[in-house]
């Protein structure tokens, strides 16, 4: 595979397929060396040399020296760059160095020894850095992991002895921090923290591991320990400020990179529209699960190893299955060398997986991002990305794993019926020529930090020196919750009182409710859990509900046992649920006005009721029927931005009024589409309310809300970016080819009107309305 011809032929059997809308190569890099740090243990320059690794890169020894020197430092550099070296070295040296001082004195207090505590968001990614840190074949590093899949009988060992512990920020909530006296020895000795893949932590998510940092330094503090925090990140924006944030400390940033890197052809891919009229009479694209699919199939029947990223577990089943029906009929021998890889498989699962991927075994996986994040997979000569992943810094992590071993690799975007991916194949320069997006969150939602507030007074009383740690809310946030009878307050602080865990309180990875428990009804087997906010759209009766390649259907959700029931069943479709909304403006924090159009920033209320499901084809998209449901609404208090401006304006821009609800309500969609563009979201993350007239506003009015209680960012980051947002909206409408509207612009999944109205041409007029009245100064900061 040596140039781009040959690597595009590869993908569509031809060296220009009519999907193919742009090519981009992104050069070779080479390395730049630089000298071991005089401070480093020979024993650990020899441990790395005899793997291999004669000198480190530039970036590896500036991130070590700083984190040696006791600077907390975010190394920000791309895929397959060493970040591991660079916070290996300086926390493996201070274990070794301690290792053998109290080996050579066994008299030594417990203060003399030295820990570090390696944090990842996946198992699979701590699973591999464990592999990696045992092939240095140090005697003196004892390390291991610690998670939801360690054996109970290894527990305490790993506590009382191991000096390099591997574990997720679920762990360090559930199992550490509510139970650090157990842990006292190990957080007297603790050095560092190694927080790695820290771009991965954005959003809600984001937000609980922020505040989890916090309790975790307060911890260290009340044992005399100071431990550097290090972290590793793939490029995004203002990498320091997102780590200092995610840390509540400030930092030094590492972002240039010195690795090498083989060439790689980047090709952007469209599927094609097809005869079939979708809602609304709207043409329909292929999909990107059927062209990614035929795609695989092409290029493992040519034993180009690929991977094939996708967003949900669903589709990454999908497309393992359609791939091996694929290759069946060309060489029988080629589907057992494909399989899906995802979240909610068993541990040996995975780790066969992953060991037949590394060795070749397998030619082609279909995952989701659990195998983006820095899994050591070297010989990958192509990487298929089916959707937009959500951010730069995600697509370029997964376009990443090829190429690792210096060859030239293809990468192949392919772009779903999604109103951004429409924007990014026809303006390439929005993937390539900007900056990576900023990695939003917000430690102080009150619906986190609250929580988490509980969480640490049930682990130390909160005292007053403590409110510094955590937000300037602090104060009034604790009166509440002694208000309502979560804590209670006495002169030496806050107190956590009841017998329940406070822990149980926070769910790092979900908001609202408890998770509901995916149970098999024939045999009674539990096939996995879902967070209850999800539950009204992916488990509603007669939902479809994939595990491990067997799709189930759902026959009963019962929220009040948590439970939902499903049966095994073939079906050729999937399923995606309706919802109405309403939206009340509680107050407006930030406002600007453009001569006749304001933009507003604040919380609100939204009440959604899921009201129906659809049926649809898995390849074309076909609706197959739509079913009733019947389900309780729900209220959510949450952050908007939205945008206002009175009728003679609209009609000023060209607008007739029977347009208005049409023009507002497709503008909305696209805009909901387009926010993932200048935030870290996901379009699933925001939801959005558009209207002729709005109750509280007495005018037009577009909102566009985070799907999370208390905020999550993204709205903020909509109004901070509002031209940047509304131009690359109405690029994206006016790039699809469709010629009223379609999934690729302006039709939304999950609308509860069944996309009607819709007036592609009036969201036009209406955005280039609100861009005239934009003042320049919202362009990117």
């Amino acid at each position: 595979m040596s140039t781009n011809h040959s690597l595009i032929s590869q993908l569509g059997g031809g060296n220009n397929p009519p999907q193919l809308q742009h090519v981009r190569r992104i050069p070779a890099r080479q390395a730049v060396n630089e000298a071991w740090p005089e401070w480093a243990h020979r024993d650990l320059v020899n441990a790395y040399s005899f793997l291999g690794v004669a000198q480190p890169w530039r970036h590896q020894v500036l991130g070590a020296n700083a984190a040696h020197s006791g600077e907390h430092t975010i190394i920000a550099t791309g895929t397959a760059s060493g970040k591991s070296l660079a916070y290996q070295l300086p926390a493996l040296d201070a274990v070794h160095r301690a290792a053998l001082r109290v080996k050579e004195n066994p008299g030594l207090l417990e203060s003399d020894g030295a820990v570090a505590l390696y944090l990842s968001p996946t198992k699979a990614l701590a699973a591999d850095q464990l592999t990696a840190l045992n092939s240095l074949n140090l005697s003196t590093l004892r390390a291991a992991t610690y998670d939801g899949d360690t054996a109970p009988a290894d527990r305490r060992w790993i506590r009382d002895h191991s000096n390099f512990i591997l574990c997720n920020p679920d762990m360090l909530h559930f199992g550490i921090l509510p139970n650090h006296a157990w842990w006292a020895r190990f957080f007297k000795r603790l050095k560092f923290v190694i927080i790695d893949e820290a771009h991965s932590y954005r959003g809600v998510f984001g937000s609980h591991v922020a505040v989890l940092m916090r309790r975790l330094r307060r911890i260290c503090a009340h044992y005399g320990a100071n431990p550097v925090f290090i972290g590793a990140s793939a490029t995004s924006a203002d990498p320091g400020e997102s780590f200092a944030r995610l840390i509540g400390a400030p930092v030094t940033t590492v972002t240039e990179d010195y690795s090498p890197h083989g060439a790689t052809t980047v090709a952007l891919w469209e599927p094609e529209l097809t005869d079939f009229k979708g809602e609304n009479g709207a043409q329909s694209r292929r999909t990107a699960i059927a062209e990614t699919s035929d795609l695989l199939a092409n290029l493992v029947s040519s034993h180009v190893r690929t991977i094939a990223f996708i967003k949900s577990r669903r589709g990454a089943e999908t497309i393992s299955s359609v791939t091996k029906r694929l290759l069946d009929d060309v060489d029988p021998s080629l589907p057992s060398r494909v399989a899906a890889y995802r979240s909610g498989y068993l541990p040996e699962e995975r780790r066969e997986l992953e060991k037949a991927l590394r060795s070749g075994d397998l030619l082609g996986v279909s995952s989701t991002s659990a195998l983006e994040l820095g899994i050591d997979i070297s010989g990958l000569d192509a990487v298929l990305v089916a959707g937009w992943p959500g951010t730069r810094a995600s697509f370029f992590q997964q376009i990443g794993r090829a190429g690792r071993a210096g060859q030239d690799a293809l990468a192949a975007f392919v772009a779903s019926d999604d109103p951004l991916d429409t924007f990014l194949v026809h303006h390439p320069e929005a993937i390539f020529d900007r900056a990576v997006e900023a990695t939003v969150f917000d430690p102080s939602n009150p619906y986190v930090l609250g929580p988490h507030l509980c969480a640490a007074a049930a682990e130390l009383p909160i005292t007053l020196t403590d409110l510094s740690i955590f937000d300037d809310s602090t104060p009034a946030l604790l009166d509440q919750l002694v208000a309502q009878g979560y804590l209670r307050k006495r002169p030496a602080g806050w107190f956590w009182t009841h017998p329940q865990s406070a822990a149980a309180m926070v769910n790092l990875r979900e908001d609202g409710g408890g998770p509901i428990n995916i149970i098999e009804a024939e045999t009674g087997a539990l096939l996995g859990t879902m967070g209850s906010p999800q539950s009204h759209y992916q488990a509603h009766t007669g939902a479809v509900y994939v595990h491990q390649g067997t799709s189930y259907v759902v026959l009963e959700l019962n929220e009040a046992d948590h439970c939902a029931l499903v049966r095994r069943g073939t079906p050729d479709f999937y399923t995606t649920a309706r919802d109405v909304t309403q939206i009340e403006v509680l107050e407006s924090n930030k406002n600007e006005v453009w001569g006749p159009v304001e933009m507003h920033f604040g919380p609100v209320q939204v009440r959604t009721q899921v009201v129906s499901f659809q049926r649809k084809a898995i390849i074309s998209n076909e609706v197959l029927g739509e079913e009733p449901l019947e389900l309780e609404a729900r209220d959510l208090f949450t952050k908007a931005v939205w945008f206002t401006l009175d009728n003679q304006t609209m009609l000023s821009g060209g607008l007739v009024e029977p347009q208005f609800p049409g023009a507002l309500h497709a503008a909305e969609h696209a805009m909901i589409g387009l926010l993932p563009l200048v935030a870290s979201s996901d379009r699933w993350d925001v939801g959005g309310v558009s209207t002729a007239i709005h109750a509280d506003t007495g005018q037009p009015t577009i909102f566009v809300y985070d799907g999370h209680p208390g905020g999550a960012g993204f709205a903020e980051r909509g109004f901070d970016m509002a031209r940047t947002w509304l131009k690359a909206t109405l690029d994206a409408i006016e790039a699809c080819e469709c010629p009223s509207g379609c999934p690729s612009c302006v039709q939304s999944p999950k609308c509860g009107n069944k996309n009607n109205p819709l007036d592609k041409a009036g969201a036009v007029l209406l955005l280039k309305l609100l861009l005239n009245k934009a003042p320049q100064r919202t362009l990117p900061r």
